[in-house]
Formats: structure tokens, C-alpha cells, sequence
């Protein structure tokens, strides 16, 4: 339901404020022109009285979705008590019950024999911690990284994403079917990629010298929704193993059952020397820790901190989390709806031409948009053709947003193109509501290809061009 003149007319003061106010790096505000005043769950209320079913859920933060009842619960429990909300590194009730929790859901393997590492609040700071951590420990300082790949905007972890240049990490093909590397697809790609990763390590004149660790994402989320297939992780990981390279596996995004298991490198059964991991495991409040082997734990003190390492109601709040997803078995759930959701996706993508593939993992889904004109296929069946998939389309995934905006849903668009409607709705979704969200991405899409379709349509502005890990900025 819309507000009055006098809600539409403070809304619009407000985000006229914001831009003028605030830094042009600002990125969600302008392709979600929303002032959010109230939440629960999945949903979000604006200030203008509009409703939105919300499948952004904080970059994926939000796993139970916004302010569920044992996250309050959590937070005003130790508001309450009087306990310290800052302590830097002490020890606290609040964090012992964090961490005990914590490892109680770590993949046994690396809960056996972990130690954790509290450092700055976002999964970025985790991602420096954890590099630096391995470089301490081998003594080495070339890092691993991957295609696609996105780990953070500090300058570290940015070096070992995908948009970085000018850097000294060493990049290696991640595998896909869609748009493979090798254009061949399938275990043949995946098989490639694993072969280039051993000739460039054990080839004497390959440039790369022995490294101090590789990094990647089970299921790259910026990089487009591109799940790690289960038997290339596995190859990974003996690789690794075999050559005394810490294998660290970014979980910021993945961890706590987003992808229908409780790590995304459970899949696999693989268990990495390291996993950073912040998002979902402070309940929504800012946290980011790095769990790794003790062997590898030669920090000497004070060689890495972070004054914001304590934050109390994140760790309370946290636990919440953790416990709830563990005991209401949300990653089976996730992993159940998931898969209907990506069903029902792909009937979707037979009806749309433009829509070129869907994939994902749980409640962590992607649909890629194509420029279906660009190249016709030779069976007539809206499937690429042998040459390879159509060129991506930002302008009309840009534009599937912007519709799914005016019916009331919240999506963030990503991959290597910003091309792919990317959806992250919270572990607490119901049938119903997964319905709705479908629908209303079904009725966007088909807005988008009717517009895009039509001979007297206005031209679509080009907008600035994203780089990995930045979001789009047009307005809706």
C-alpha cells in the first residue's frame, strides 16, 4: 500500500539528501531508490508505505531475514544484563558461547583442530587476516586466485579478485558451463581447469613460484551465482595438499546454510586449512573471524588485531543465528526450496529467450540475461548454439531490476557483466512467499523483453559500467 503525498514527498527529501550528502562510491542507493523505515523477515517497508519482498537480504547478511525474534532476543539480552559491549579481545560469556557454538558447526575435519581469529568487522578484514595469517606461516607471499573472483574492497583481498590489475597474485580459470573458459563445459572443463592449476605450479618456467596460500569462493556470488563443481573442489584440494599450500575457502556469502549445506565446501567434502567467514554468522550486526589449522597459528601477539574485534551484540546475536539455522535444520531447507526455485527458473528460461542460464546453489540462484537477438541459434530452440552463449546484457538485466523494483521486489544484479539477477532471499522463506518472488521476477522479465522488444522503444541509457564487486548504479 502507498502512502500519502506527505510520505512520497519525505521519501524523496531524504534520498535528495543522500546524494547530495554522501560519497559518489555509494552503490545499492541508487539502483534501490528506497528509504526502508520497518522489516520483518522477508519483508521491507519504505517511507513512502510501499511494501517489497526482499531477496537481497543484506549481500546475503540476513539469513534469517530481518529482525527475527531470536536476534532481538539475543541483542536485548545483553543490552540488558549491563555487560560491556566493548572489550577489544577479552574473554566474555558471550563470546565463549560464540565461539563454542561456532565450532560446533565447523566441518569436523577443521573443527578437530581450529583456532579462530577475531579481527575487523567485515568479511574483507577477514580475507586480509587470512592472507596474512599464511604468508606468516609458509614464509612465502604469492597468493592463488581465481577468475571472477571477489573477496573484498581492501586492497588485498580486492588483488585476489577478478577486476584486480597491476598485482602479484597469480590468476587461475575457475570453471563453468556457461561461459567455460575452454568453451567446452562440463567435468571436460572442469577437468582443464584443474590441469592448467597443476602445469602452472609444477612447471619450473611457469613464472609462479612456490605460493603462500589459494583462495576461493565454493560458489562465486559477484562473479555471477557460479557454484564450484564438487569434483574440481575435491582436486583442488589434493592439489593443494600435495604441495603444503594452505587452501582458503572464502565462506563470507556461502557459510551458514545459504547454499543447502551449513559450508558450501561440504558439498564436496573437502575441508580447507582456512575459512574466512563474516555475513550471516553475526546475525546481521557486523562480525568477520577467520577459523584455521593450529599449526598454521604462529601470530605473535599483536600481530593482527582490530579495535572492533569484540563486538558483543554481533557475537550474541550470532550465536542466535548459528543455533537457530543448526536446530530448525534451515540448510536442508534452503536446499529443497533452492532446487524448486531453480525449476521453476528454468521453465522460465525456456518461455524467454533472454534469459540464457540459471544456476546456483540453495537459496543462493542467479539468472543470466542475453542479448537474444545477437545470435540465433541453429535449432530455433533459444538455446546458444555450438559457437557458444549469446553475448550478456546488462541493459536488460538493468532494466528486469528496475520492473522488479515497481512490483515490489528487491533483487542486486552481478557477474562478470552485471548481467545476472542475482536472488539471496533469507533461509526463512516460505513456499508462498517463494511463489511471489517468482512471479514477480516472471512479470519483470516479461515487462523487460516486451519493452526491449518493441520497434518505437526509447533507447536504454548506457550507464557507467561496474567493475567486479561493484554494483550497479543506475536509478529506478
Amino acid at each position: 500500500m502507498r502512502g500519502g503525498v506527505g510520505a512520497v514527498a519525505v521519501t524523496e527529501g531524504i534520498l535528495r539528501r543522500q546524494s547530495a550528502r554522501e560519497s559518489a562510491a555509494r552503490t545499492y542507493a541508487r539502483a534501490l531508490p528506497i528509504v526502508p523505515v520497518r522489516a520483518r523477515g522477508l519483508t521491507i517497508e519504505g517511507a513512502d508505505g510501499r511494501r517489497y519482498l526482499d531477496c537481497l537480504s543484506g549481500a546475503g547478511t540476513l539469513a534469517l531475514g530481518h529482525n527475527h525474534p531470536v536476534v532481538l532476543d539475543a541483542i536485548r539480552k545483553v543490552l540488558d544484563s549491563g555487560a560491556p559491549l566493548h572489550v577489544l579481545d577479552l574473554a566474555t560469556p558471550v563470546k565463549d558461547a560464540f565461539v563454542t557454538e561456532l565450532f560446533h558447526n565447523l566441518p569436523p575435519g577443521l573443527a578437530d583442530r581450529a583456532r579462530v581469529q577475531f579481527c575487523g568487522p567485515a568479511g574483507t578484514d577477514a580475507v586480509e587476516a587470512a592472507l596474512k595469517l599464511v604468508r606468516a606461516a609458509t614464509g612465502r607471499a604469492g597468493v592463488l586466485a581465481f577468475t571472477g573472483a571477489y573477496h573484498g574492497m581492501t586492497a588485498g583481498a580486492l588483488a585476489a579478485s577478478g577486476g584486480a590489475c597491476d598485482v602479484r597474485v597469480t590468476r587461475l580459470p575457475y570453471p563453468q558451463d556457461y561461459r567455460c573458459p575452454f568453451g567446452v563445459g562440463g567435468p571436460s572443463g572442469a577437468e582443464l581447469a584443474a590441469r592448467w592449476t597443476e602445469s602452472v605450479l609444477d612447471d619450473p618456467k611457469s613464472g609462479v613460484r612456490q605460493p603462500a596460500g589459494m583462495i576461493l569462493e565454493p560458489v562465486q556470488g559477484e562473479g555471477g551465482v557460479i557454484p564450484a563443481p564438487d569434483t574440481w573442489l575435491r582436486r583442488m584440494r589434493q592439489i593443494t595438499a600435495d604441495r603444503s599450500i594452505p587452501l582458503i575457502a572464502d565462506e563470507i556469502q556461502t557459510g551458514v546454510g545459504r547454499t543447502g549445506a551449513f559450508w558450501a565446501v561440504e558439498h564436496s567434502g573437502v575441508t580447507p586449512d582456512v575459512m574466512v567467514l563474516s555475513k550471516a554468522i553475526g546475525g546481521s550486526l557486523p562480525l568477520a573471524v577467520v577459523v584455521y589449522r593450529d599449526d598454521l597459528d604462529v601470530w605473535e601477539p599483536g600481530a593482527h588485531a582490530g579495535t572492533f574485534r569484540g563486538n558483543q551484540l554481533a557475537m550474541a546475536a550470532g550465536t542466535a543465528t548459528l543455533r537457530h539455522v543448526r536446530e530448525h535444520r534451515l540448510s536442508e531447507r534452503a536446499a529443497t526450496l533452492g532446487s524448486r526455485m531453480l525449476t521453476r527458473l528454468g521453465d522460465l528460461a525456456r518461455d524467454f529467450p533472454c534469459i540464457g542460464d540459471v544456476r546456483g546453489r540453495g537459496l543462493m540462484i542467479g539468472v543470466e540475461l542475453v542479448d537474444a537477438e545477437a545470435e540465433a541459434d541453429a535449432d530455433g530452440d533459444g538455446v546458444a548454439s555450438a559457437n557458444g552463449p549469446r553475448p550478456a546484457d546488462p541493459e536488460l538485466a538493468a532494466a528486469v531490476q528496475r520492473e522488479c523494483l515497481r512490483r515490489g521486489l528487491i533483487v542486486e544484479l552481478g557477474g562478470r557483466h552485471s548481467s545476472v539477477v542475482r536472488l539471496l532471499p533469507p533461509l526463512t522463506i516460505t513456499d508462498d512467499q517463494a511463489s511471489a518472488v517468482l512471479d514477480r521476477l516472471a512479470d519483470a522479465v516479461a515487462s523487460a523483453a516486451r519493452k526491449r522488444a518493441a520497434p518505437d522503444r526509447a533507447p536504454v541509457p548506457q550507464g557507467r559500467r561496474r567493475g567486479q564487486g561493484d554494483r550497479a548504479e543506475r536509478a529506478g
